[in-house]
């Protein structure tokens, strides 16, 4: 604990302590209200989910019953431990420094503060855990009879309950809640729960952590700041055109393909991380896709109406405003997967205009989908296909939860000590903002694209799918490829994305980066970070791929920017924004991206 400074207790101000204790009672009562509200419209929900938790748990208690010997093996080796744990710990009271007996991860901040190292009480909490998740891992990881998919749901639910037991969860457990509970009379926990009530009330019952102050971002403000203008909407997204800061440009313009879960200005956050105005400053000209935020009035729009209406009409005005015959298109994540299809589809058509295609954390080849498997088998999808069926579309703030859950530690628990426990506000992020900006999903579109990409898997199949008409066969795709992924992606792993290349005629290049989903990608040559990996060979072995891979310092962008002016044609002069036939409708970012859970509806 802190050091003492003498026995005086702290002074305790009692009339913010009464005013702070009038506010939760007040939110409290708020909260009871919403919440019986929003269970009786969800109850089924909830019903079905506990069914398929506690199944789950019955079978796997059934194979552990099946093999007695292998169980009282574990916990024999679980009490060794612990004898070797008390031994250590008593060593430690007589003033030793023994060899700790169990060690958090590297990258595991949730032990960072001194006392779990230096008091031997915390250390003896801190080990005590981390033995009994170990073991708990082995013993669930070890187990015989399961099937697959079973064996793969019983490991992350296991795992999320032991990341939500860890001590540095619980306040008479975490040193750095206690020592700010005595230095602020108890203050904090009162501030937490008043914060806690806020996070309740906003997700109307249902727990909605606040992981960054909203009030300090604003999109348009500081945040989607490239000048430029929407030239062209229709009821799925708007057309942005950005203003070049070059006297000349290349001939052929860029048109970005985001995602449709969250808003297209990851592409284009702060000035100094925006990856839209590098590209303007490399002397492209860019186009950006702002999908709208859909609600029961676009409950029927389907996966190839997003195609349609999506990069095939965009690809049209592109043409139209520049002159340009043809175009290079570059996709995000699912941006990537949707232009995949445009580009088969297109092929189908004997239709020519895109030149190069990028794709950014995109998987083709869904085999290996990673940790969302465990959302994706038939039970599941079909709940989430009713659950859809009531309004029409799937709410942003469930996928957002169903992400978060993917790294529970870093985007649940760590905000769960920091806000409740300790009772700060978040800090500022530009990324976390842009996180809590979820979007909805209309029904018919979000159930073909879990059933026939991730459920089947059919996207790699030749003529398996077909969208307007047209047999979707990535082998007919002949133009050059470049393929981005994240080391560290836990959302499209790059043991998928890695399987992209092989699905195409033309010729491809595949670049590994450092972090994850989004810092990966979001990565500017001016932070030097993280650095990059390159191999040609064709392999979709990634130990393979890796050993024979050449690293390179700072960040991929560099990279992918001599292949993009390889192939974005001769330099001609900048390109006014609009033309006479597509007239600017409005200023950039536009209004499609200010409607969701940040904004008013």
């Amino acid at each position: 604990m802190a050091e003492e400074k003498g026995t005086r207790m702290p002074e305790v101000d009692y009339e913010a302590l009464a005013q702070t204790l009038s506010e939760v009672t007040t939110k409290s009562q708020e909260l009871v209200q919403a919440f019986l509200r929003q269970e009786q419209s969800a109850h089924h929900v909830t019903v079905e989910d506990a069914a398929q938790m506690a199944q789950l748990f019955q079978q796997l208690a059934s194979r552990l019953m099946a093999d007695p010997g292998r169980l009282m093996q574990a916990q024999v080796s679980f009490w060794q431990d612990c004898m070797s744990l008390m031994q250590s710990t008593t060593l430690r009271l007589w003033g030793l420094e023994p060899e700790p007996v169990a060690e958090p991860g590297q990258g595991d901040r949730r032990f960072k503060h001194d006392h779990w190292e230096d008091h031997p009480f915390f250390g003896f909490v801190k080990q005590s855990y981390l033995l009994a998740a170990d073991h708990t891992h082995s013993v669930v990881r070890d187990v015989e009879g399961l099937d697959d998919q079973t064996k793969k749901k019983v490991d992350f639910y296991t795992r999320a309950f032991i990341d939500a037991m860890a001590p540095s969860n619980f306040a008479a457990t975490n040193p750095e809640v206690l020592e700010r509970t005595v230095e602020t009379g108890g203050q904090n926990l009162l501030q937490g729960l008043s914060n806690l009530l806020d996070d309740l009330k906003r997700g109307r019952g249902r727990l909605d952590i606040k992981m960054t102050d909203h009030d300090a971002f604003e999109v348009g403000v500081n945040l989607a700041t490239t000048p430029g203008k929407v030239v062209y909407q229709n009821e799925l997204m708007q057309l942005i055109q950005y203003e070049p800061i070059t006297e000349q440009v290349h001939s052929r313009p860029l048109l970005l393909v985001p995602a449709w879960i969250n808003k297209y200005y990851i592409m284009d956050l702060s000035e100094e991380k925006s990856l839209v105005r590098w590209l303007v400053s490399q002397g492209h000209t860019v186009f950006i896709i702002s999908w709208r935020n859909p609600d029961e009035r676009l409950a029927d729009r389907g996966f190839e109406d997003y195609m349609l209406e999506g990069p095939v009409a965009a690809l049209d005005v592109v043409r139209a405003v520049t002159g340009s015959e043809e175009v290079n298109l570059v996709g995000y994540c699912l941006g990537g997967t949707l232009s995949a299809c445009t580009l088969a589809w297109l092929a189908a058509r004997g239709d020519h205009r895109v030149r190069a295609a990028s794709f950014l954390t995109c998987m083709l080849d869904f085999e290996y989908p990673g940790e969302l498997e465990v959302f994706l088998d038939e039970e599941q999808i079909s709940a989430l296909e009713r659950r859809m069926g009531d309004k029409g579309y799937l709410e942003g703030r469930y996928m957002a939860s169903t992400f978060n859950m993917l790294r529970a530690n870093d985007l649940v628990w760590s905000f769960f000590v920091h806000n409740y426990l300790k009772g700060d506000e978040p800090f500022p992020f530009d990324l976390l903002y842009w996180n809590s900006d979820s979007t909805n999903m209309p029904a018919k579109m979000h159930s073909f694209y879990l059933r026939n990409m991730y459920q089947r898997n059919l996207l790699k199949e030749p003529g398996s799918i077909e969208l307007a008409g047209e047999p979707i066969d990535l082998g007919r795709i002949d133009v050059p490829a470049y393929f981005m992924s994240a080391r560290e992606d836990h959302i499209a792993p790059w043991q998928s994305t890695i399987r992209g290349p092989r699905l195409l005629a033309g010729p491809t290049r595949y670049v590994l980066g450092g972090s994850g989903h989004i810092a990966g990608v979001i990565n500017p040559p001016h932070k030097n970070k993280y650095g990059y990996w390159t191999n040609t060979a064709k392999t979709v072995d990634q130990d393979e791929w890796l050993a024979g891979a050449e690293a390179h310092e700072g960040s991929w962008w560099n990279d992918w920017g001599q292949w993009l002016a390889e192939y974005g044609g001769e330099l001609v002069p900048a390109r006014p924004v609009g033309s006479e036939r597509y007239q600017p409708i409005e200023e950039a970012p536009g209004s499609y991206v200010r409607h969701g859970v940040l904004y008013d509806e």
